[in-house]
């Protein structure tokens, strides 16, 4: 029962995957102050909370949340300071539309995140798991992080070098499996903090260089849509609009028309993360499965075009090669056409409700493409949305 939320909406509602049930309690936020006030007093009541986006990485149980969700609905950029020499800082809360961040980014020529172009969700949740796609990462423009420390009772603000990023992940994403003290960051070890980090991320600070050339274009696939070969530069507006083609020819652009909805885009996105080995263990992964360097995603010299310094300690293969090879096809479903979830039917990364998946439907399609894959090759594949109430 929730007396105090009828017509509260669904995480269903709330999400991209369209599958969860309700919370014990919904609410929304338009000021810093009072998010904090709301993480405050939910954690001072000791009830569970889950900071919501845009919903783009989440499956929530069909049994719904048992705590508070909030979500923050803060919107606009701020530019602190952009010349020719020192290129653009700029800050925007947590609640700011992630693609439309990126599209101000292009007409304003802040080099560093055109490739990051239709990704949904919102800045908060950006340097969280460190989001990238087509060969470039939020960390390589991310200068700073203010954070509700939960442990603390404090705002601090992160810099670069505290935030631990790695391939889709942070200090502030591994704090929600692990003790606090060993994310990697000062404080006690309590915790896991799950389903939202002990940091709740409040504001991102972003630096970058000014130009009208794109950063050096590190993925083949958009290198060949674009016409040049990788480590080249391209119009901003070009790569943003070859990503933007490139994501909808998958289905990973958000569905806007319920009219005619495309079920594929009813999905959290890519569901797994490409595994990533180390070198010396490469040999284990089938001969014709793809490898692909690993970056850091810090460039290697700071003129000129560059792109991240290799880690030779380490090799990422593609999860959407070993599903495919493992036997499951674009469209798979468990129970065959009828199944309520299925593979996305442009590529098979994505996970897709086809307009009336259950949580467990969505789950039963993963476990089986998980155990499928370990099966075929001794690889685990790791889910890359925050499971709620549920698990693999």
């Amino acid at each position: 029962m929730r007396p105090d939320s009828v017509g509260d909406p669904t995480l269903a509602e709330l999400t991209t995957l369209r599958v969860g049930g309700p919370a014990d309690r919904y609410v929304e936020v338009h000021d810093e102050a009072e998010l904090i006030a709301t993480v405050r007093a939910a954690d001072d009541a000791g009830e569970p909370l889950l900071v919501l986006g845009g919903g783009s990485n989440l499956l929530v149980a069909d049994e719904g949340f048992g705590g508070v969700v909030v979500r923050d609905l803060r919107q606009g950029v701020t530019v602190d300071a952009q010349d020719s020499c020192g290129g653009a800082s700029f800050t925007a809360p947590a609640g700011q539309d992630w693609d439309a961040l990126v599209a101000r980014a292009v007409a304003e020529e802040w080099v560093g995140v055109e490739a990051l172009s239709g990704i949904p969700g919102t800045v908060g949740a950006a340097p969280v798991q460190n989001i990238g796609a087509y060969g470039q990462e939020v960390a390589g423009v991310v200068s700073t992080v203010r954070v509700w420390d939960r442990v603390r009772g404090r705002v601090r603000t992160l810099a670069l070098g505290e935030l631990g990023f790695g391939y889709r992940t942070s200090v502030l994403k591994r704090s929600m499996h692990v003790g606090a003290g060993d994310a990697g960051t000062d404080g006690d070890a309590s915790g896991p903090w799950y389903p939202s980090p002990r940091w709740v991320v409040l504001e991102v600070g972003f630096q970058t260089r000014l130009g009208s050339l794109s950063a050096p274009v590190a993925y083949p696939e958009l290198a060949r849509r674009l016409g040049v070969e990788v480590g080249e530069r391209a119009p901003m507006a070009d790569v943003r609009e070859a990503v933007l083609a490139l994501r909808a020819g998958k289905g990973m652009l958000l569905d806007g028309d319920p009219a005619a909805p495309d079920y594929d885009r009813w999905s959290a996105g890519s569901f797994f993360t490409n595994p990533v080995v180390p070198a010396d263990q490469a040999d284990l992964l089938p001969a014709e499965a793809p490898r692909y360097p690993v970056r850091s995603a810090t460039p290697s010299r700071t003129t000129g075009p560059s792109l991240g310094e290799v880690d030779p300690t380490l090799v990422k293969t593609s999860a959407a090669w070993l599903i495919e090879h493992a036997g499951f096809g674009k469209g798979f479903g468990v129970h065959g056409a009828s199944s309520p979830a299925t593979l996305s039917t442009r590529h098979t990364l994505a996970l897709t409700n086809r307009g009336g998946a259950s949580a467990a439907d969505v789950l039963e399609l993963a476990r089986a493409v998980r155990d499928g894959v370990l099966d075929a090759f001794g690889v685990e594949l790791v889910p890359e949305p925050v499971l709620v109430g549920a698990s693999l």
